[in-house]
Parts: structure tokens; sequence; C-alpha cells
């Protein structure tokens, strides 16, 4: 709780936001969780703790903490905005969609792919914000081992072929 306190509080100063009790219980709610969530689930998970925090103040509360840097907006399916904490430093997301882990991947990966963009399309990156959505090792790894094994070779059929 303290490191997420001092990360707020200075992020939040340089916005000129101050941090209140309720805006620190939020973000160390959201730092614990480890998983991209909706206002609405964040809420919950708040008052549980925290029952005199309202659900304006938390809605209000991850517009400032996106503001400052702190939390990321993120859309799952259907145009439901979902929220992750930040650790200070650009950095961007591997997304989950079975399990909803967020994972952050550092500049350092993405750094190849915008000097590609920039050689082969001439075009200066200012500033990029990549979500990668797919299944993490650990949720790969139990769908695998899941499924039955195949026996001999798989044909594809014409009407299968077709769709490729």
């Amino acid at each position: 709780m303290a490191v997420v306190e001092t990360t707020a509080q200075a992020a939040l100063q340089q916005t000129g936001v101050r941090l209140t009790p309720q805006r620190l219980a939020i973000a160390a709610v959201l730092a614990q969780t480890g998983k991209e969530t909706s206002a609405q689930e964040l809420y919950d998970r708040v008052r549980k703790k925290h029952a005199y925090i309202g659900r304006a103040t938390v809605f209000r509360s991850l517009d400032r903490l996106v503001s400052a840097g702190l939390a990321q907006r993120l859309e799952r399916p259907g145009h439901v905005s979902a929220y992750v904490w930040c650790e200070p430093g650009h950095h961007h997301h591997l997304i989950c969609t079975t399990c909803r882990t967020v994972e952050d991947l550092g500049e350092e990966s993405v750094a190849p792919l915008v000097e590609t963009i920039s050689r082969q399309r001439g075009f200066r990156v200012d500033h990029a914000t990549l979500d990668f959505y797919g299944e993490c090792r650990s949720c790969s790894s139990r769908s695998r081992s899941s499924l039955p094994r195949a026996r001999g070779r798989v044909r594809v059929g014409a009407a299968a072929r077709a769709r490729m």
C-alpha cells in the first residue's frame, strides 16, 4: 500500500489533483486486483472494505487515475470500458481474454515495430498505446492439455479449405 500511495501521490500532484483517502483506497484496490476490471466490478470490491465510498466517487477517481497515468482504460467486447493499474513509465499490455490477467509489455518490445513503421512509411511515431488481447501462457497450456489428442492425420475438407 505504501508503494501505491507514494506513486499515486506523486502522479496526482503532477496533474494538480489531491490524493484523498477515497482515491487512495480506490487506487490500492485497483493495484491489488492484477486484472482488468470494469468500474462496476471495482466499485463492488471497494465497497467491501470501504462502505462509505460511493459509485460516483469510484467513476470520477478512475478518470483522475487515468489522467494521471496511474490507470489505463481498456475496451472489453461490447464497448465496455475496463481499467488496469499502471506502473510509472510508458508500456503496453498483454491482456488474457480467458482469465483477464494483464501483463505489462515494455517499450523495448515494441521499439522494433516503431522503427519499421518509421523506415517503411516515413511516419514519425510520437506516442503509441498497444493492447494485445489473447491467451496467457497459463490459460493456453490449460486449454491445450484439455483438448483430446488427435490420432493420425487431420483431413481438411473442401468446404473447410474454402473458408481458409
